[in-house]
């Protein structure tokens, strides 16, 4: 798989990435065994990015993800965490000694001395504007506890201040066919950096597989169904912030935009990967089938000029005035 550099760093990783988040929690139930199954079918298809946090099953995603690598040696995977969403999401907790304590939690359960790359895990807006932050995280570079550093974040303002920050290597955002912001300053102002985009959420949480229906019921774990209002987090986290109503019958669109030879997952994928300035995009994967499917939309042909603009029409008629606004 074709591979790609975060520019300022020299870090590469591969255009279709593996996000964990569904091996840790907040996904419905997913066993170790199943959870091992998946990393083993994204590394053999060629993928070399892995993104955890943390916070994702309280350190499960990471442990396993170390469980998985200590029995590959052979493989070379640039493994991203995020921290900060553990404690009160106050500015005042994002200081030197917090980041020392969780990053030590951190480096524990993924087993290495020094982390490929850790990111700010969707901060307090004022802290993408604190100069003791980024000095604490220079901190973490200087003592090698990480190697780089970056942010991921909510809205498109919280990206351009990220991207202003000398230190920073990678910003990762929401970014689909249902969410377009990002196309018109922040990817142009991390290319202009050399800062990489990590592009998250990127079937707008299974949204843009064409799987679901209205009546499609979702187990009570899974932040589908308890987050659509935003009940425990940002609910842009949640089918990219589209109501469920609206989504299903705007995917249902998108998947006969679908050419042959793809699945509307592989079509929403290769729609990314085609946008100048992505790095890398993290769908995850509940099962091997998914992980091998959706690293093979890199290897797809390019989308037509036809097929763009008719995923541009159905943005701008039926999604952009619900999110535009927000994020």
């Amino acid at each position: 798989m074709d591979e790609r550099t975060f520019g300022r760093s020299q870090q590469h990783a591969s255009v279709v990435g593996l996000g964990t988040w569904q091996l840790g929690a907040d996904w419905g139930d997913v066993d170790d065994k199943e959870a091992l199954s998946v990393l083993e079918a994204a590394a053999e298809s060629g993928v070399t990015f892995f993104d955890t946090a943390d916070v994702y099953g309280d350190g499960r995603s990471e442990q396993t993800i170390a469980a998985f690598l200590s029995g590959r040696p052979d493989l070379h995977v640039l493994v991203a965490t995020k921290m900060g969403r553990r404690v009160d999401q106050i500015p005042e907790n994002y200081v030197l000694d917090n980041f020392r304590a969780w990053n030590d939690r951190s480096r524990r359960n993924l087993g290495v001395d020094r982390i490929d790359l850790v990111q700010l895990h969707c901060p307090p807006t004022p802290v993408y504007s604190t100069d003791e932050v980024f000095d604490a995280l220079d901190t973490l570079v200087e003592e090698e506890r990480i190697a780089q550093y970056g942010v991921s974040v909510e809205t498109c303002e919280e990206a351009l201040t990220a991207i202003a920050r000398p230190g920073v290597a990678s910003v990762q955002i929401i970014l689909n066919a249902f969410r377009m912001k990002p196309l018109r300053e922040v990817l142009p102002a991390a290319q202009e950096a050399g800062v990489g985009i990590i592009a998250r959420v990127p079937l707008a949480s299974g949204l843009l597989s064409g799987k679901y229906t209205r009546d499609t019921v979702f187990p009570e774990n899974d932040h589908r169904a308890y987050n659509r209002h935003g009940e425990a987090f940002d609910v842009g986290e949640t089918f990219s912030g589209v109501d469920y109503t609206t989504g299903v019958e705007a995917a249902a669109e998108f998947s006969a935009l679908a050419p042959e030879g793809y699945s509307p997952a592989q079509l929403a994928l290769r729609w990314i990967i085609e946008q100048p300035g992505v790095t890398t995009v993290i769908p995850g994967a509940r099962n091997p089938d998914q992980a091998r499917a959706n690293a093979a939309a890199a290897k797809l042909p390019p989308l037509s000029e036809e097929t763009l603009a008719a995923i541009r029409d159905l943005y701008d008629r039926r999604i952009k005035d619900q999110v535009e606004n927000r994020w």
